[in-house]
């Protein structure tokens, strides 16, 4: 007997079955609709790599930050009225300062990268490179060998050339002195 045949089984009990909404949920507001991932489970390696190349592109900016502060403010020292001098303090503007920028440029990275334009291509990507036809590891090695010999030959080839050349310009005086 089919599901539809069952006795007793009501159309409203069909209408409350769970619908998946892969937007995330509209009730949280924009704070949720910030947070959802767009078609997630696709794509899954395009999105890692370029989350963790964000991921480093913002740690390296945090950290050039930081050292410009060190460079151009004195937000970690202040003075001691005991000895009237200079002491160091816990750099906590700075790393409030960078902190926020951390937090600020992964929320927008986040942002644009689960942008639909964005996600679908990283999702396109993704597909693509799995129709890609890999070379086999002793084929590599065997172009690899290949190129290595051009270019050490076409190297030496450059180096002949280079010297008749300045044997050349030699003897018309060009040159003030030889090759070798």
């Amino acid at each position: 007997m089919a599901d539809d045949e069952q006795p007793g089984k009501d159309e409203r009990q069909e209408q409350k079955r769970p619908v998946l909404n892969y937007r995330g949920p509209t009730a949280g507001g924009r704070l949720a609709a910030w947070l959802r991932v767009y078609k997630p489970g696709q794509g899954y390696w395009t999105r890692l790599g370029t989350a963790l190349a964000a991921a480093a592109v913002v740690l390296i900016l945090a950290r050039y930050v930081y050292t410009q502060l060190n460079v151009y403010t004195s937000l970690d020292e202040r003075l001691n009225p005991a000895t009237g001098g200079v002491e160091k303090i816990f750099p906590t503007w700075k790393l409030l300062i960078v902190g926020s920028l951390v937090i600020l440029a992964s929320a927008l990275g986040w942002h644009y990268i689960n942008k639909p334009q964005v996600a679908d291509f990283l999702i396109a990507t993704e597909s693509e490179m799995k129709k890609v036809n890999w070379t086999t590891w002793p084929d590599l090695i065997g172009s690899t060998k290949v190129v290595i010999f051009f270019m050490f030959l076409i190297a030496a080839c450059l180096f002949v050339i280079d010297i008749m050349f300045g044997y050349f310009f030699y003897m018309i005086s060009v040159l003030k002195h030889s090759p070798f």
